[in-house]
Formats: structure tokens, C-alpha cells, sequence
């Protein structure tokens, strides 16, 4: 029996183990989301100076270890190709494998350390944040580069992104299971259900590493040999190669019009994806809470977790009729007209406010899951534009991070100023809701400041999506990287990589 399975997973596609480490992270990460600001918040009792000296701090990290990791992973990559002789590309992937294999179990182990008090809630709230979203940096480099290592074609790389999307869609289930353990009175079965998921992270991860790194090792053993031998023996000429510093690889950045479009915009999708997470638990509870029942919220909270992923498998089939060019700029356009909608609405229409709460997300979240394929096109264009003698998946994927990865740190901190300016609410006071009121001025009743609340947190969710539309269609709109460019790009690429032929053929 044991064997049989073991055979099975052998002889699984690689495309669906590619796509099974994605079950491994969304499981931890989704649950992170949701709980990690309200369990310091309310359960720790976090102080609002140390919440934001520990998001400014974490802004800054989160924003240079993707660079930092991605250029010790692909800085051997950056000489410029002399002899038309580059490094095996068995050998790239087998090296992120390894990554992948010793980060991952690290990636769930630290997800641990947010659901024990064991420090000063400010200082553990600074120390958690640095060290998940460290291992949760090396993970998702390494994996998003593999994306591009494995396959060129937009055919392979769809296959490969919807295996990550179905798998995705999996693992948002423990959204709904620990909506049914989440107690913020009594935290233990909520900690004995976050062991559980990373015992099966740190399994899952495991066993996938294993499986793809023994593939590799045995089916392109011979190719990568030979490649070899082809470098460093044959072809003298290999060793005339120019290496670039990181000052000289910033300038091409620089010169890279299509990616500094592409981070404009997806600066602002990072922030829209983030502020949506973070403050869809608000959204409920001071929109809805009061006109639906429990096991509605329930099911809008996991399906707003789940959908994106299950909606991403029919964008991930227009992309290859219309191209992901053509799709992301539907879906800025879909945000914009729902929006508007529900503002002439209003509050009060309690069923559109309940589609559009979840549309919201899941039109958002759907269109971030389509944006690492756009990444592997500008990997494409970088590779030709500089000539590289192997492309710098990890470090490109670094890069975009750079810029855009402030939108996750600014999304809570401005989401909580915007909130407090228009309504005087405070996520961080202690006193229940009636107290608040009774500090607020003389003339102002209750029944005058839940309505105010109310407005706040309408005016929050529509006005947000509507500004961030408008911004990433006029970022959009000058990004090039489509149409007869792109097939350009790409025929380029793969003539100068004819031996990554045996790689595809795998997917």
C-alpha cells in the first residue's frame, strides 16, 4: 500500500507538485492575516505607539530583504552573456528546491510564535512580524521564480499558475475552520488549531521539495552534466563574461520603462489587497453585523478567502484567449463601475452591500494571483534587454517587492487614520464602544455616533477601491509589455535558451 502511494506521487505531474506548495502557504498565511492584527490588538493589548513602531519597522524590512534575498540567491546570474554559453538550468531549479525544502518547515515554524504571549506584546509583535515575513520572503522568491525557470511559454506558465490556484483555493479553507475555533476569551483551541496546520505545512513542504528535487536529479542528470562540461571545458570563451554590481543593475531597472509602470501599479494593488484583509473583519461588524446572521458572516468571510482562488482558474483561461494584459485591465474597470454603484446605493441596501463586500475582495485578491504571471513576462524582457546568461527570476521578483511591498504596512496604518480623522473611532481603545462616546463631546449622542461609525466605514470601503481603480488604470495604461511586444520578447528568450526544451516537456 505504502509503495502504490508512493508510486502515485512519483508519477504526478510536475505542474501539480509546483502548484501544492501554494496549498502549504495559503494555509498559515490566511489565517495570519485575519488574526494577527486583532490578536495583539485585543488579546495581547498592544499599545498604539508600539503597533506603529512595530509597523514602520516591519515597512522597512518587508520592503529590503525581498531585494537583499533576491540578489544573494541570483547575483551569479547578472554577468553579461559574451560566449551564448549559460548556467545549466537544472542546476537553478534544483538550487531553489533546496531553498524551498530548508525555508518552508522555518516558514511554518515562526508562524507559531503570533499565537503565544512570550514578550512584551510590543516587542513580539516587532520580533513576529520580521521573522515570518523573512521565511515567508525566501519561500515566495523562490517559488514565483521557479515559475518563471520552468516553463517560457505563456501555455506552461497558465498550467503551472493554476495548479497554484486550485491549491490555493484549499488551503483558504482554514479560514472557515478557524472561524469556528477563534475566541478571543479563550485562546486554546485556536493555538492547538495553528499547530496543527503547521505540522502539515512543515509535512507538506517536505514531501513536495523531495519529490520535485529527486525528478530533477534523475530525469535531467545527463542534461545538466553535459551543460557542464560544455561551460567550464569547451567553451574557453565562457569565462570572458562581464559581472554587474547592484548600482549597475539598478540603473537597468531604471531603464526598464515596462517595470516601473508595472511597480506603480501594483503598488497600489498590494495596498488594496492588504486594506481589504485587514479590515474586512471591521467592515462586517459595523456595516453588517446588526442585518445578517452569524453563519452569514461566516460564509462571506470564507468565501471571500476561498472564491479569488476558484475565480482565478476562469481568468487564468482568458488570459490565454486575450491575454493577462487585456485581463487585468477588465477587472481595474469591473472595480471602478461596482463601486460607483454601491456609493449611489448607499448603506442601506443590505444584499448589494453584502456582494460587494465579497466582490470587493474577490475581484482584488483574483487580480493580484494574475500579476506573478506579468512578473515573469518582465523576467522575460530583462533577460533580452541585458543579455543575461540565465534569468534572475528571484531577484526581478525581489525587486518589484521592493516598491510594492510598502502597500502591505501602509494599508492598516492608513486605513486606522483615515477611520479615526473622519469618525474619531480608535481600534485601540480599550473601552467598549459606550464609553468612547461619553469622552466624545457633550453634543454628541450615541445615537449620533454609530451612524457617523457607520458612514466612516461605507465611505472607507468605496471610496478606497474607486481612487485605487483609477490610479492603476492610468499606471496600466502605459505598460507595453503585450500584444506583438511580448510574443517578440518571448521568441527571443527561447531562442537563446533551446536547451530548457527538456524542462517544459515536463510540466
Amino acid at each position: 500500500m505504502g509503495l502504490r502511494v508512493l508510486g502515485c506521487l512519483f508519477n504526478l505531474p510536475t505542474a501539480v507538485i509546483y502548484g501544492s506548495l501554494s496549498l502549504f502557504v495559503s494555509i498559515l498565511h490566511n489565517v495570519f492575516l485575519l488574526y494577527y492584527v486583532d490578536t495583539f490588538v485585543s488579546v495581547y493589548k498592544i499599545d498604539k505607539l508600539s503597533f506603529w513602531i512595530g509597523e514602520t519597522v516591519f515597512l522597512i524590512w518587508n520592503s529590503l530583504n525581498d531585494p537583499l534575498f533576491g540578489w544573494l540567491s541570483d547575483r551569479v546570474f547578472l554577468s553579461t552573456q559574451q560566449s551564448g554559453v549559460e548556467i545549466s538550468s537544472p542546476e537553478v531549479i534544483l538550487k531553489r528546491l533546496k531553498a524551498l525544502s530548508r525555508n518552508g518547515p522555518l516558514f511554518a515554524i515562526s508562524f507559531l510564535a503570533f499565537w503565544v504571549s512570550w514578550a512584551h506584546p510590543g516587542l513580539q509583535f516587532l520580533l513576529c512580524l520580521c521573522l515570518y515575513d523573512s521565511f515567508l520572503t525566501v519561500v515566495d522568491l523562490n517559488h514565483n521564480a521557479l515559475l518563471a525557470d520552468l516553463a517560457v511559454s505563456a501555455k506552461d506558465r497558465t498550467s503551472l499558475n493554476f495548479y497554484c490556484s486550485l491549491f490555493s483555493a484549499i488551503g483558504s479553507l482554514s479560514v472557515f475552520m478557524s472561524y469556528a475555533v477563534w475566541n478571543k476569551e479563550d485562546f486554546f483551541s485556536f493555538r492547538i488549531f495553528c499547530v496543527v496546520l503547521a505540522l502539515c505545512s512543515v509535512a507538506g513542504f517536505t514531501l513536495a521539495t523531495w519529490l520535485l528535487r529527486q525528478r530533477f536529479e534523475t530525469e535531467v542528470k545527463w542534461d545538466q552534466e553535459s551543460t557542464l562540461k560544455e561551460l567550464y571545458i569547451e567553451q574557453p570563451s565562457a569565462r570572458l563574461e562581464t559581472r554587474i554590481t547592484l548600482g549597475e543593475y539598478l540603473k537597468q531597472l531604471s531603464r526598464h520603462h515596462n517595470f516601473l509602470w508595472f511597480v506603480c501599479m501594483n503598488l497600489v494593488q498590494v495596498f488594496h489587497c492588504h486594506f481589504n484583509s485587514n479590515f474586512f473583519p471591521l467592515f462586517l461588524e459595523h456595516l453588517l453585523s446588526d442585518r445578517i446572521s452569524l453563519s452569514t458572516g461566516s460564509f462571506l468571510l470564507g468565501i471571500s478567502y476561498i472564491a479569488p482562488h476558484l475565480n482565478n482558474l476562469y481568468f487564468l483561461s482568458l488570459c490565454q484567449r486575450c491575454g493577462v494584459y487585456a485581463v487585468v485591465r477588465g477587472l481595474f474597470f469591473l472595480k471602478l463601475a461596482l463601486s460607483i454603484i454601491m456609493l449611489l446605493a448607499g448603506p442601506d441596501q443590505v444584499h448589494l452591500l453584502c456582494i460587494f463586500v465579497a466582490s470587493n475582495r474577490v475581484f482584488t485578491e483574483g487580480t493580484c494571483k494574475l500579476l506573478n504571471l506579468v512578473v515573469t513576462d518582465l523576467v522575460d524582457e530583462d533577460f533580452v534587454l541585458n543579455r543575461r546568461k540565465q534569468a534572475a527570476s528571484a531577484l526581478l521578483f525581489g525587486m518589484v517587492a521592493l516598491v510594492t511591498k510598502p502597500g502591505q504596512t501602509f494599508a492598516p496604518l492608513i486605513g486606522t487614520w483615515l477611520l479615526c480623522t473622519y469618525t474619531g473611532y480608535d481600534i485601540f481603545q480599550r473601552a467598549p464602544l459606550s464609553n468612547v462616546v461619553s469622552a466624545q463631546p457633550k453634543l454628541m449622542s450615541n445615537a449620533a455616533w454609530e451612524p457617523t461609525l457607520r458612514q466612516g466605514c461605507f465611505y472607507l470601503l468605496v471610496f478606497i477601491p474607486i481612487t485605487c481603480a483609477l490610479l492603476q488604470l492610468l499606471s496600466w495604461s502605459q505598460f507595453s509589455l503585450h500584444g506583438r511586444r511580448l510574443q517578440t520578447v518571448k521568441s527571443q528568450r527561447q531562442s537563446l535558451t533551446q536547451s530548457r526544451s527538456r524542462e517544459i516537456k515536463m510540466i
